[in-house]
């Protein structure tokens, strides 16, 4: 399972210097989707969800800063803020290169919160956002507050250590299916994340695309963020498909994403026996969902 060649590509520099790699798929005169992943991935990987969306829409894949196939940046602008602005930048390089069209951002985790604060400093610029599973942090009295900080905390504890050199995508995937985040993801999918969050070296063996001392970084910046916005502070559509709260064993995600559906009035979907990761387990559900609400906008 692997994404097919682009049919166009673009790198643009963000203000700062950061180059980020733009990848358009699909069929070029449909409604456009903006398709972007969560910290410490690469959207390639998420093929096993963007591939449903190839024969009607125009696909513009791309990976974070310092992250996939784009280079690593300075760390001291490896930030939420830097993010955001990375948005804005690829909608307007992508609208005047391509013209305007109607347009939807569909993105995970991390690029989830980049893409909320990107709308709430500018305004809209997507008809429809759909977030997945975005790790906000629930405010002071909510039950689902500790579980996130101790999620957070132990997932940047987890990525300053990881391990960051491979000799084969093989390795990383295999590390993937033995973890209890990974042992839900489709078939084919550990392989495809690892080749997408690994590059070679020149030496021989692989790297990690994103050091991981961003990623860890990224995690704890998810603490003190304070993203906890109501549905009338983010214009345009809006639809929050999140991990589902009512397993076994929750994801802290699936508790956050309910608490902050029901304290911010958001248009709001779990895809049942999934975790943060619901887009590599149940990509299907995931596509069912998002086709419905963009096809209730007109987008189709």
């Amino acid at each position: 399972m692997t994404p097919p060649p682009p049919n166009a590509v673009i790198e643009i520099a963000a203000a700062d210097g950061a180059i980020i790699r733009l990848r358009r798929h699909g069929n070029a005169q449909g409604p456009r989707l903006f398709v972007s992943h969560g910290n410490g991935f690469a959207v390639d990987g998420y093929f096993p969800f963007w591939r449903h969306f190839l024969d009607r829409f125009e696909v513009v894949g791309f990976d974070m800063r310092s992250h996939g196939q784009n280079p690593v940046g300075d760390i001291a602008e490896h930030d939420y803020a830097h993010m955001a602005q990375d948005i804005e930048t690829v909608w307007q390089v992508w609208r005047d290169e391509f013209a305007a069209r109607p347009a939807a951002g569909l993105f995970h985790s991390m690029s989830a919160q980049s893409a909320a604060l990107q709308a709430m400093a500018t305004g809209q610029r997507f008809e429809a956002l759909v977030l997945f599973d975005p790790p906000n942090v629930p405010p002071e009295g909510d039950p689902a507050r500790e579980p996130m900080l101790v999620y957070l905390r132990r997932l940047a504890e987890w990525a300053a250590g990881r391990r960051s050199h491979f000799a084969d995508p093989a390795e990383l995937a295999r590390d993937y299916a033995a973890t209890g985040a990974g042992r839900d993801w489709i078939e084919g999918t550990h392989e495809l994340v690892a080749r997408s969050v690994l590059r070679p070296e020149p030496t021989g063996g692989w790297r990690l695309a994103c050091p991981r001392e961003f990623e860890s970084s990224m995690y704890a910046q998810g603490i003190p963020l304070g993203l906890w916005p109501k549905r009338s502070d983010v214009p345009g559509a809006v639809k929050l498909i999140g991990a589902d709260p009512e397993r076994t064993r929750p994801s802290p995600t699936a508790l956050s994403n309910r608490a902050l559906a029901r304290d911010g009035g958001f248009d709001y979907v779990a895809i049942p026996g999934t975790g943060h990761l619901l887009q590599l387990e149940r990509p299907d559900a995931c596509v069912e969902v998002t086709l419905a609400f963009l096809e209730g906008l007109g987008l189709r």
